[in-house]
């Protein structure tokens, strides 16, 4: 019988995360790290990013790579994933967490229908779903070739579920066609990829609810009214989900979508 601890055990093994220098990419970096696996994390320039690479490293004593990228821009993707082919023999974890997200600053974002933009649309999608395909593709050589691997994908809540545009009144914010279009073709990705590239490699999705950042107190209220646990996330509560689909945990496990939302999706 194998215990959980040795079950929960990425000692060895490898994890590419991308928007790794995010709320959650920060949380699942630390999570994964924690466990024992080496990293390399994938974001955009920052002397922040670099920042919480050495922070990892101090902490858990894991090896730590990182990439800067802009993963909107396609000729960066494939320079990314060949320079990893050339400099990696094997990859046990794909987190692809990289995303924009529905309160990202751009024109033609977070605005009403028929305002919003026809390249932004292509941009969202471009980072969100066609970014997931392309490093999917791109590395599943080596993830064939990787202890236990899998790929997990970070879809949303409102890839399974119309927005609740009351929640919204009196608010700046929004809720972009874009990100619920890409969010749902990241779940039918995660279905189609978990049986093809299987019995290797293992495909899953998390689809998160709203993380409490800095969102007007109306929102929170009418949004914690909508949850049976009576709160938004927080990205703590995302280390449990991932420990368990990064690792043999989950050894059974495949072509699922998992609602970490306090029981949002079901109210």
């Amino acid at each position: 019988m194998t215990s959980i601890k040795e079950l929960s055990n990425l000692g060895n093994r490898r994890a590419l995360i991308t928007g790794a220098n995010g709320a959650l990419g920060r949380i699942f970096a630390d999570t994964l790290a924690e466990l024992g696996a080496d990293l390399i994390l994938v974001d955009l320039p920052s002397s922040d990013f670099r920042k919480h690479c050495d922070e990892l490293f101090n902490r858990w004593g894991v090896s730590v790579d990182h990439y800067e990228c802009d993963l909107a821009i396609q000729e960066q993707r494939i320079e990314l994933i060949s320079n990893l082919k050339i400099i990696l023999s094997d990859l046990s974890i794909l987190v692809n967490n990289a995303a924009l997200v529905g309160s990202a600053d751009l024109k033609g974002w977070a605005v009403s229908f028929e305002e919003q933009s026809i390249d932004t649309w292509r941009k969202a999608l471009e980072v969100n779903l066609t970014a997931v395909f392309e490093l999917s593709q791109g590395l599943i050589p080596l993830l064939r070739k990787g202890e236990g691997a899998n790929i997990i994908n970070i879809s949303s809540i409102y890839g399974l579920h119309g927005p609740d545009w009351n929640l919204y009144t009196n608010t700046n914010m929004g809720n972009p066609a874009a990100y619920a279009a890409s969010k749902s073709g990241v779940i039918g990705l995660t279905r189609w990829l978990s049986t093809t590239v299987s019995p290797e490699v293992r495909v899953n999705s998390i689809a998160p609810g709203g993380i409490l950042r800095d969102q007007p107190e109306g929102f929170i209220q009418r949004y914690c009214e909508k949850v049976p646990l009576g709160r938004m996330g927080e990205v703590d509560d995302f280390r449990g989900i991932l420990a368990f689909l990064a690792s043999d945990l989950s050894k059974y496990v495949t072509g699922q979508v998992f609602s970490v939302d306090g029981g949002w999706n079901i109210s």
